[in-house]
């Protein structure tokens, strides 16, 4: 592989803002592809993921390269030589390599390796955590698994198309798809492609979602016809998979804190064709105590670390603190407080994360089971998808069913 010094210089610019500025690394990635209209996919597919392979590796190649916190721009240089050499490209006679310690670089990777949280690149307190909460052995598969580079899957929208016919038309485009067995609506790209800029996209004939997130909607066992609460829905991804499950029949309300992400799900569903979705900003407790005892499936979509989607999201493994788990295990115990009293009598209940730790998942239910609230419910069933065993995002979800 030859080195282009415009796409390079795109891919440092681009980490300035991530590990200097806090940007968050999809959005700033987003801009850099917008640079050069000239750019083929071949140069936008070097940008989006040489970026994102540095941000993921970033405490490693740091260690490699003897760099510290805050880069300066020769440091984000120095990482860049560091994750050139480890992939075997030829580092051109550029100022910035002037006398990269090649060999040296190579021996530090197999010498560093031989440690988890340098290997796997990540904060020792996330290492701690990962390992008291999920044991030693699961945990270093798990966080091998989380440092992959993740899959693009499409959720056909059963609205507008079939799976065969996506299919069919995707590969008239070119872009090979293949089936997931035990996924009824997903398809896997063969390769990455983007595929934003077809008319079956524009159309709404699918949307991209991870295979563990389009798990949950089947888990609801929503039928044609339900009153169906989704209370954190932001921009709506799992409320347009309810929607389709639903046929367009019967009712979805979708809750959220912030009014521009329903914004967001407005427009999607209108692209979807998905006309069962009515949005509600919650401005106060009264938009909920008006569903009290109304709903036949509620979805509790939950804030939590986000830990097991690391695969799309490695920044965030610099942006989490420990404080911020502890905080939001709080927000998630008032959330289930709060919106669990919108189930009707016989109604259930579903309560999510894409967290693989058990304390944000099978503890949260416990504990809201033994409290007052909770012993209106009984235990249904849950599901523990973790990302090493299944190829997709580390998720959770429990169904709890309210008593008549």
């Amino acid at each position: 592989m030859r080195l282009h010094r415009n796409l390079c210089f795109s891919v440092i610019d681009g980490l300035m803002l991530i590990f200097n500025e806090g940007q968050y690394a999809d959005k700033v990635i987003q801009q850099l592809l917008k640079r050069d209209k000239r750019w083929g996919s071949r140069d936008r597919a070097f940008v989006a993921e040489t970026t994102y392979d540095i941000v993921r590796w970033k405490r490693l190649y740091a260690e490699i390269a003897e760099v510290k916190e805050p880069f300066d721009r020769d440091n984000i240089w120095r990482l860049f030589a560091v994750w050139a050499t480890l992939r075997g490209i030829k580092l051109p006679d550029w100022t910035y390599f002037e006398g990269t310690p090649t060999r040296k670089i190579k021996g530090r990777f197999d010498e560093l390796s031989k440690t988890r949280r340098f290997r796997e690149s990540i904060p020792d307190w996330m290492d701690e955590l990962g390992k008291k909460e999920l044991g030693d052995a699961v945990w270093t598969k798990e966080m091998a698994a989380l440092n992959q580079q993740a899959d693009v899957i499409l959720r056909v929208n059963t609205l507008q198309t079939t799976k065969e016919k996506l299919q069919a038309e995707l590969f008239d485009l070119d872009i090979e798809t293949d089936v997931l067995p035990d996924y009824p609506n997903a398809l896997k790209l063969k390769e990455r492609a983007n595929v934003f800029q077809t008319e079956a996209f524009k159309n709404g004939a699918f949307e991209v979602q991870d295979a563990s997130s389009q798990l949950v909607a089947e888990f609801m066992n929503v039928e044609p016809g339900m009153r169906v609460v989704d209370t954190c829905a932001g921009a709506g991804g799992k409320t347009l998979h309810i929607a389709s499950l639903m046929e367009n029949k019967g009712q979805i309300i979708a809750l959220d804190i912030y009014a521009n992400k329903l914004h967001e799900l407005k427009r999607r569903a209108k692209r979807n064709g998905a006309f069962n979705i009515e949005t509600r900003t919650i401005e106060s407790t009264k938009v909920i105590k008006k569903l009290y005892d109304k709903a036949d499936r509620v979805l509790i979509d939950a804030p939590c670390s986000g830990l097991g989607v690391l695969r799309r999201n490695p920044d965030a493994k610099w942006k989490l603190q420990p404080e911020f788990i502890e905080d939001i295990k709080k927000t998630q115990q008032d959330i289930l407080q709060q919106y669990s009293r919108i189930v009707k009598p016989g109604g259930q209940l579903v309560y999510a994360t894409c967290s693989i730790l058990p304390s944000e998942n099978q503890k949260q239910v416990e504990q809201f089971l033994t409290s007052e609230l909770g012993k209106e419910f009984t235990f249904v069933k849950d599901k523990k998808v973790l990302s090493h065993e299944s190829g997709y995002d580390g998720f959770y979800m429990a169904m709890l069913e309210k008593k008549k």
